[in-house]
């Protein structure tokens, strides 16, 4: 088990998620700009690996307007090398790496503009990954999306645009239970109808359960992940105390987090802390996991 946390790093200057608008697009802007976010990228790497956090969420900005069709410079040929130079440092430090397109990136929606755009979408998520040089444990996590007043036609119009996908994609891409429209139980249907593994969101599950207790679900989640897809995706949460529904905590409620370590128990899974504060609740949780035999927390 590793831990970790989503995109940015509060405690460090730089963000590797600086954007800007279409209108202000221009070769050397975004030269500057993804040279800048790559540098960031190298050192969030650096201080996860110095602090055992081994488990990063990429930033989907990380190329800012990357699928946009009006953006034709060739990113990822010109930034090809330092790409390869801070794979390299994720691969020596035995980091897992997954990326986490936003919720416009939808598969199940009736209108084709938009299911051809996601398709762009991961297609550049797929490839930031495949230049880090790392293999299908490096996964691209998504939603069922919506149903718009049919789920049956909408679970199919999400496996057809799956099975559309080019493989190189379509074997990074995994599928996460949300708070609202898919429940584990129908992202389990996902999975038999198109092979894609499932992400367990224990913080959704327990707003959009379907029954089952943590361990149960833990259980069917691992029977969807083939060995080379690497140990199962979990994401963690608690919910915001006195907040509305579904928002996430600030901090790490440590007697929320242990008890989730010992339900989970002998599972074995790479965490990612879907909490406010970023790094410094994972290394809290760190702390907490800390004689956790499931527990990886440096390289080897």
């Amino acid at each position: 088990m590793r831990i970790g946390y989503p995109c940015i790093n509060l405690g460090l200057a730089c963000r590797p998620s600086r954007t800007f608008r279409l209108a202000s697009l221009t070769v050397d802007r975004l030269h500057a700009t993804v040279d800048g976010n790559l540098r960031c990228l190298e050192e969030i790497v650096r201080w996860n690996a110095a602090h055992g956090l081994l488990f990063l969420r990429i930033t989907s900005d990380l190329i800012p307007l990357a699928s946009h069709p009006e953006n034709r410079f060739p990113w990822g040929e010109a930034f090809a090398p330092r790409f390869a130079e801070i794979g390299a440092l994720i691969r020596r430090s035995g980091m897992r790496i997954s990326m986490h397109p936003g919720q416009y990136t939808v598969l199940s929606s009736p209108r084709p503009e938009v299911t051809e755009a996601a398709r762009a979408d991961l297609a550049y998520h797929a490839q930031v990954l495949d230049l880090l040089g790392l293999d299908r444990t490096a996964k691209v996590q998504i939603h069922g999306g919506g149903v718009y007043g049919d789920r049956r036609a909408a679970v199919k119009r999400f496996a057809a645009a799956v099975d559309a996908l080019e493989p190189g994609v379509r074997e990074r891409l995994v599928v996460e239970n949300d708070e609202r429209l898919y429940t584990f139980s129908d992202v389990l249907g996902l999975h038999a109808m198109t092979g894609l593994p499932v992400v367990f969101d224990a913080f959704h599950h327990a707003l959009h359960g379907d029954g089952r207790s943590l361990g149960e679900a833990l259980a069917a989640q691992a029977e969807t992940w083939g060995r080379e897809d690497g140990l199962p995706l979990v994401d963690y949460s608690s919910p915001l105390p006195s907040g509305r529904p579904g928002r996430h905590a600030q901090t790490l409620d440590e007697g929320d987090f242990a008890r989730f370590l010992a339900g989970s128990r002998p599972h074995d899974f790479d965490l990612m802390l879907e909490v406010k504060d970023k790094e410094r609740s994972a290394l809290r949780a760190l702390a907490l996991a800390r004689g956790d035999p499931r527990l990886v927390a440096e390289a080897g």
